[in-house]
C-alpha cells in the first residue's frame, strides 16, 4: 500500500528549500560578481576626461610673433602687436580637423605683453593698433572654442620682463592674483590652466606664492586642471621633445618635486600622487611663429605621438599663429596629414574581426563581467579582462588572441590599455607571436603603443603576458594595427 503523500511533503518542502537557495547563490555568483579593488592613488574625474584627450593644442601668440624672438625683453612696444586677419575661428577649425579637444592660448608669456584687455596693466592689447585698441585674443578664442564645442586652456607666465612689480614678492604676487581672478571669472569654463618656473639665468630673484596661486584657482574653477612642473593635477615630462620615457608611471610622490627644478620624468610605482605627465613639443623649430620655419615632417610627428600617447601621457603641440593672426597654410596642412595618419593607423583593429579570445583566467568565472571579451569593446576605462585574484601577486596572466584563419594576419602596431580608473597596475610585459617575443616593456597606463621594431609580423596566435605588477592587472583594450608609415 501507498504511504500518503502527506508523509513526504515534509521531504519535499526540504528538497524544494535546498534547490532554492542553490539557484539563488548560483545566479549570484554569476550575476554579482563584484569589481576588484582599487590600487591607490586614484585619478581624478578631470584628469581622466584630460587624459582621453590624448592631442591638445599649444597656440604661442604674442609680441614675440612680431619680433622674431622666443623669449621677449619685456621692452617691446604694444604697437607692434597688430595681427590684422587675426581669426580665431580658424585656429579653432585647425583644432577640430586635427581631432583636438582642447587648446591652450599664451595669454601672458614672459615679456609681460597681455592678449586681453586687463585692467591692472596697459602693457596689453589696449596700446596696439590692432582693431584700435578695443580687441581681446582670449576673449575672441573662448568664443570661437565655444561654437565649435572644445575647451580652452590659458598659461600666465609667472615669470614677467616688463612689470615693474616684478623682484618686490608681495605686490608681484598681488598682481599675478589678480590678473589670474581675472581670467578665470571674466571668461568662462577654463579646462587647463599653465605654470611654469621658465626664466632667464639673470632674472631678479623672486618668490612665487604657488600655495596661494593653486588655492584661489580651485576656488574659481573646481573643475581645471592645474599644469606646472609638480602639478598638482598635471606634471611636465622633464623635456620639450614631446618623448616620455619608455617607463612612465601616473603615480609619483609630489613631495619631491619643485617647480623649476628638474623633473622625475618616469614617476614612481610606489608614488602616492596621481600626478600624470605631459608631453610639450612644437610643430616648428620654435614655439612662436618665424617665417623662415617650417613644420615637423609627418614621419617625425608620428614618431612623438608613438612616444608621448603610445607612453602613458598626452600630447600638447603647439602649433603657432603668424603675424597675420592665422595659422600657416603649410601647418594645417601637416595637421590634416598628421589626423589622417592616426586614423589610417588605429581605426581598424584586426583583434575585433578575425581573431578568437581567452585567458589564463578571469574574476569570477565563465559568464562574469570581467571576460577577455571586454577587451574589445569601446569602453577603454571601465570594462576590462580581470584575471582571478592572485594573492602572492606572482602569477603569470595572459591574454591570447588566436586567428579564426589560417591565413593569419599583418600587423606592426600592439595597442594595450589599462583601467586606470582602478589604478595604474603593470611593471612589465611581454607580447608574443606564434611563440616568439615580439616586443616586450614596463609600464601600460592608459595607453601603450608597441610599434613592433622587426617591422611587420605574420601570426596567427598573439599572446600578451603580464609578468609583474602593483596588484591584480586590469586590461581594458587592445588592439593590433598596421602601420603603412612605419618602415623600421
Amino acid at each position: 500500500m501507498a504511504e500518503p503523500w502527506c508523509c513526504w511533503w515534509p521531504l519535499t518542502k526540504l528538497v524544494l528549500f535546498h534547490l532554492l537557495i542553490k539557484s539563488a547563490f548560483s545566479g549570484f555568483e554569476q550575476v554579482t560578481t563584484t569589481p576588484p579593488l582599487p590600487i591607490l592613488p586614484l585619478p581624478s574625474f578631470s584628469q581622466l576626461k584630460w587624459q582621453q584627450r590624448e592631442v591638445i593644442m599649444f597656440l604661442h601668440f604674442g609680441v614675440n610673433t612680431f619680433t622674431g624672438s622666443e623669449w621677449g625683453t619685456g621692452h617691446e612696444s604694444p604697437v607692434i602687436f597688430d595681427p590684422i586677419e587675426l581669426d580665431a575661428s580658424q585656429w579653432v577649425d585647425t583644432a577640430v580637423e586635427a581631432g583636438v579637444s582642447l587648446v591652450i592660448l599664451t595669454a601672458k608669456h614672459h615679456d609681460g605683453f597681455c592678449l586681453w584687455p586687463s585692467k591692472y596693466t596697459d602693457h596689453s592689447v589696449v596700446g596696439s593698433p590692432w582693431k584700435n585698441g578695443h580687441g581681446d585674443v582670449v576673449g575672441e578664442l573662448v568664443d570661437a572654442a565655444k561654437k565649435r564645442g572644445i575647451d580652452v586652456g590659458l598659461y600666465l607666465s609667472p615669470w614677467d620682463r616688463h612689470d615693474p612689480r616684478y623682484g618686490h614678492d608681495l605686490a608681484y604676487n598681488e598682481y599675478y592674483l589678480a590678473q589670474l581672478q581675472e581670467l578665470l571669472k571674466r571668461y568662462g569654463s577654463v579646462r587647463e590652466i599653465w605654470f611654469d618656473g621658465a626664466k632667464g639665468a639673470n632674472a631678479v630673484n623672486m618668490s612665487y606664492y604657488f600655495t596661494e596661486w593653486f588655492d584661489m584657482v580651485k576656488e574659481l574653477q573646481s573643475s581645471i586642471n592645474i599644469f606646472s612642473d609638480a602639478g598638482p593635477d598635471v606634471r611636465w615630462v622633464g623635456n620639450e621633445k614631446g618623448f616620455a620615457g619608455s617607463t612612465c608611471w601616473s603615480t609619483i610622490n609630489r613631495s619631491k618635486l619643485a617647480i623649476g627644478k628638474a623633473a622625475i620624468a618616469d614617476g614612481e610605482p610606489k608614488g602616492r600622487d596621481w600626478l600624470p605627465a605631459e608631453c610639450d613639443v612644437s610643430i616648428r623649430p620654435g614655439w612662436f611663429w618665424h617665417k623662415a620655419e617650417s613644420p615637423k615632417k609627418l614621419s617625425k610627428l608620428l614618431e612623438i605621438y608613438y612616444n608621448s600617447v603610445g607612453r602613458n601621457c598626452v600630447l600638447l603641440l603647439n602649433v603657432p599663429p603668424n603675424t597675420m593672426g592665422l595659422i600657416s597654410q603649410k601647418d594645417v596642412k601637416r595637421l590634416k596629414e598628421f589626423r589622417n595618419a592616426i586614423d589610417t593607423i588605429f581605426s581598424t583593429n584586426l583583434v575585433e574581426k578575425f581573431f578568437l579570445i581567452k585567458a589564463s583566467s578571469q574574476r569570477g568565472g565563465k559568464g562574469s563581467s570581467y571576460g577577455p571579451e571586454n577587451v574589445i569593446d569601446n569602453d577603454h576605462l571601465w570594462t576590462y579582462w580581470s584575471p582571478k585574484d592572485d594573492d602572492d601577486a606572482k602569477g603569470d596572466h595572459w591574454i591570447e588572441f588566436r586567428s579564426s584563419t589560417d591565413e593569419g594576419l599583418r600587423f606592426n602596431v600592439v595597442r594595450i590599455q589599462e583601467a586606470i580608473g582602478l589604478g595604474q597596475r603593470i611593471k612589465r610585459h611581454e607580447i608574443y607571436v606564434d611563440g616568439k617575443r615580439v616586443a616586450n616593456g614596463t609600464t601600460v597606463g592608459y595607453k601603450r603603443l608597441h610599434r613592433l621594431e622587426g617591422g611587420v609580423v605574420h601570426g596567427r596566435i598573439v599572446r600578451i603576458r603580464i609578468l609583474e605588477y602593483r596588484a591584480l592587472p586590469l586590461i581594458s583594450s587592445v588592439g593590433l594595427h598596421f602601420d603603412p608609415y612605419w618602415n623600421p
